[in-house]
C-alpha cells in the first residue's frame, strides 16, 4: 500500500491495518483523522504524536496485543506475520530461549506487563541484555523505555504498511 492508497482506502479496510501496528483505538482514529497525508513524514509525524500521547492504560492495551520476546505470533494476520520477522533474531538456540522465557517471568512479575522491545535486527544476545539491563530499571524510568520501544515499533510497522510489506 502506497501513500496514495493510504490516503484514499475506506476507513473499515485502514482501521485492521492500523490496528496491527497499534492496537488502541485512539491512536487508530487520531491517524485516520489526518488523512490525506501530503507525505510519509507527514503521516509519521501525526503517528508518533499520537503513540507519545498514550496514557499508561492505552500503553497496557498496546502491550496486550504484543507476544513476550522469544514466543512465536501465532496466525496468519498481519500483526502476526510482523511479529514474526521482528523477533526473528531470537533464532533457535535452547538456552538462549530458555534465558529469555526466564528473563520474561522475572520481568512481568517484577513491572506486572510483558517485556516489550523493538526486536527488528537484535540478536537474541542483545535482546536479553536489554532485558536484563531494564530489570534494574525503577519503574518510571522503565514505563519511558518501554513507551519509546512502543513508539520505535509502531512507526517501524506503519512504514511496513506504507511499503506494501503487508500480507495477503
Amino acid at each position: 500500500m502506497n501513500l496514495q492508497e493510504f490516503n484514499t482506502a475506506p476507513v473499515g479496510q485502514l482501521r485492521p491495518l492500523l490496528a496491527a501496528c497499534c492496537d488502541v483505538p485512539r491512536w487508530v482514529e487520531r491517524v485516520l483523522a489526518g488523512r490525506p497525508y501530503a507525505d510519509a513524514e507527514a503521516l509519521a509525524a501525526v503517528a508518533d504524536r499520537a503513540v507519545r500521547a498514550l496514557d499508561d492504560g492505552e500503553v497496557a492495551l498496546a502491550l496486550a496485543a504484543h507476544p513476550r520476546i522469544g514466543d512465536r505470533a501465532t496466525g496468519e494476520t498481519t500483526e502476526a506475520t510482523w511479529s514474526r520477522g521482528e523477533q526473528a533474531g531470537v533464532g533457535d538456540d535452547p538456552g538462549v530461549r530458555a534465558a529469555l522465557a526466564a528473563g520474561n517471568r522475572e520481568y512481568e512479575h517484577r513491572f506486572g506487563r510483558v517485556f516489550l522491545i523493538c526486536a527488528t535486527g537484535l540478536s537474541a544476545t542483545e535482546m536479553l541484555t536489554a532485558l536484563n539491563h531494564r530489570l534494574t530499571n525503577d519503574d518510571s524510568t522503565e514505563a519511558a523505555v518501554v513507551q519509546e520501544e512502543l513508539r520505535k515499533i509502531v512507526l517501524l510497522r506503519l512504514t511496513k504498511l506504507l511499503t506494501a510489506e503487508v500480507p495477503a
